[in-house]
């Protein structure tokens, strides 16, 4: 097993200048090279540059969150790159795409050099130097005249040259099945139009030649489409490398794509390695600050020794997630991504330290909202991922935070506890229907409502979920009868009623579907309502009188939605 420690100085500061690694790197595994790529990028592209740099933008937690904020600023001096690995040697005319290529000299037996190998690595040389701006390339030479830069000892080294070069590069096995640098100046393809609405078509949100129905669903499929692969609609860089990766799925390539974007300053990894699963692997590392509050956390990370920098509470975090697939039957559809695991990183050593909950913690979340009703939070955000809010000092930037807090954390609020939410809930209202608001709302009108018709959309997609988890005789993760699945429907669908003016045309598709499901109950058709009456006891016979109640709910919400405008603006918020 590679370890940190080896690509690291004793005082673990940056590699020296002036010499590669003492020792040849010999890595045949994805997961031995991902652990040797951990150190040498964590170190070069996110610890370097943060020692080097007092204002260091450091990742908010709630970034590595999803659905993924839009990118807010372009940190045009941060790293950025892009790369991919394969285990197994370089065809170079059947690859799928661009790249210079560079070769492997092997030594003989005697590890005695030959004419014929220096030509090798003389042309790798010349092959990387034409690559880079003008300004470096007799830098580079001068560095590397006695080195062959495709050698994977030499790539620590070869990262500052790297992260001058606008492409990606690529790593793959050499004749021995060991890794070495293959190729750069590498351009991924991503046939984007064709895969959009390709995926599109396959979850049934668009239909071939319905020009309305893609024009209704188009931002819909591509954000969850790129949230598959840990992204918002972002950068060519980031959406290439995103859809690169999952043809190389596809395609069952053995592989492990990396990017860092200038924008998110967090290395996004895919990997995959023959598994059954749907999806690449999907990690992200980023360096964040752990909130003053989590007291617990902080006081375990202090006696293990993980912070990078104590005095500023900076963490190394790594977060895996878990893809899910689109269902449409289920209010959270658009949820295409959650967090699996979150790790902090030792700084020195790579060890990972989990069973902390630095980026989920509800309690930080309560917190937050209570600071942006108060006028307290400070911090920034894209309200509509078009205009930059800096802080909460007036009425109209406390109203587009929570626009976007509750954006954010609908998925999450739709799923909360009773209690937690209605903790939320008290502190929403409080603020939102405060008479004391009215006249500073007054003035806001538009933007006062638009933050209330999110909070109702959450609010009535909770009470869907419920009904969703009642069609599969479930309630409140507990099994149930017939007569309670029954009772509990009844009890939902009279409340949401109720709010059938202000309700939204996709809950209402849910709520017809999902009670149509309850209806065609098999167990409950055969045993109670198909069977003779003269068979019920007095308790079936209620069953039956309940069904027909629903069956008189279902056909009122069936004629909301029949005669809801031809032009209705209520869909999800």
């Amino acid at each position: 097993m590679f370890k940190w420690e080896e690509v690291f100085s004793k005082n673990g500061l940056p590699w020296q200048t002036d010499a590669s690694l003492a020792e040849p790197v010999a890595i045949s595994t994805l997961d031995e090279l991902k652990r040797f790529l951990d150190a040498v990028h964590i170190r070069q592209c996110l610890v370097k540059p943060c020692q080097e740099n007092e204002s260091y933008p450091l990742v908010e937690f709630r970034e590595l969150l999803p659905s993924f904020d839009s990118d807010m600023f372009e940190y045009k001096s941060l790293p950025g790159f892009a790369l991919v690995a394969f285990t197994r040697q370089l065809d170079y005319f059947s690859e799928i795409f661009q790249f210079d290529q560079l070769h492997p000299v092997i030594a003989g037996p005697d590890d005695v050099s030959c004419p014929l190998e220096n030509q090798v690595a003389e042309q790798n040389l010349q092959n990387f130097s034409s690559r880079l701006p003008r300004t470096h390339q007799d830098v580079f030479r001068r560095q590397f005249h006695k080195a062959d830069p495709a050698q994977l000892e030499n790539y620590p080294l070869l990262m500052p040259y790297l992260l001058n070069m606008d492409r990606a590069h690529v790593l793959a096995w050499d004749a021995r099945h060991q890794f070495h640098l293959a190729g750069l100046f590498a351009s991924f393809p991503s046939d984007l139009d064709s895969e959009l609405k390709r995926f599109g078509v396959n979850i049934g949100k668009f239909s071939y030649g319905d020009s309305n129905m893609y024009v209704r669903n188009r931002m819909f499929v591509y954000q969850f489409l790129m949230e598959l692969y840990g992204f918002p609609i972002v950068s060519e860089r980031r959406t290439s490398s995103a859809l690169f990766a999952r043809k190389l799925q596809k395609m069952g390539e053995n592989f492990l794509l990396r990017v860092l974007g200038q924008t998110d300053r967090t290395i996004t990894t895919y990997m995959f390695s023959g598994s059954h699963n749907l999806y690449p692997l999907l990690e992200k590392i980023a360096l964040v600050t752990v909130g003053e509050e989590q007291e617990e956390a902080l006081d375990t990370i202090r006696r293990r020794g993980f912070f990078l920098d104590e005095s500023k509470r900076i963490v190394i975090i790594r977060i895996t997630y878990r893809q899910h697939r689109f269902d449409p039957g289920n209010v959270r559809q658009d949820r295409a991504l959650s967090v699996s695991a979150q790790e902090i990183l030792h700084p020195l050593t790579g060890v990972p330290l989990s069973g902390l909950n630095i980026i989920k913690d509800t309690r930080n979340l309560f917190l937050h909202l209570n600071d942006i009703v108060r006028g307290e939070y400070s911090g920034r955000i894209a309200y509509k991922r078009t205009e930059i809010v800096e802080n909460t000092d007036t009425d109209e930037k406390r109203l587009k935070f929570l626009y976007s807090w509750l954006t954010k954390h609908q998925r999450r609020m739709i799923g909360y506890s009773d209690e937690f939410f209605a903790k939320i809930s008290k502190v929403l209202s409080g603020y939102l229907n405060d008479p004391e608001n009215d006249d500073a709302f007054a003035a806001m009108r538009d933007l006062h409502r638009e933050v209330l018709s999110r909070f109702s959309y959450i609010r009535q997609a909770r009470k869907v979920r419920v009904l969703e988890e009642l069609c599969r005789r479930t309630f409140r993760g507990e099994r149930v009868t017939c007569r309670k699945m029954l009772d509990e429907a009844l009890n939902l669908l009279a409340e949401l009623q109720f709010e059938i003016v202000n309700f939204f045309p996709d809950l209402v598709d849910m709520v017809v579907a999902t009670v149509e499901k309850i209806l065609k109950d098999r167990y409950l058709r055969r045993h109670y309502i198909e069977a003779p009456e003269t068979a019920l006891t007095r308790a079936g016979l209620e069953i039956r009188k309940k069904y027909g109640k629903l069956v008189s709910l279902h056909d009122h919400f069936k004629a909301a939605r029949k005669a809801r405008p031809a032009k209705e603006t209520g869909r999800t918020p």
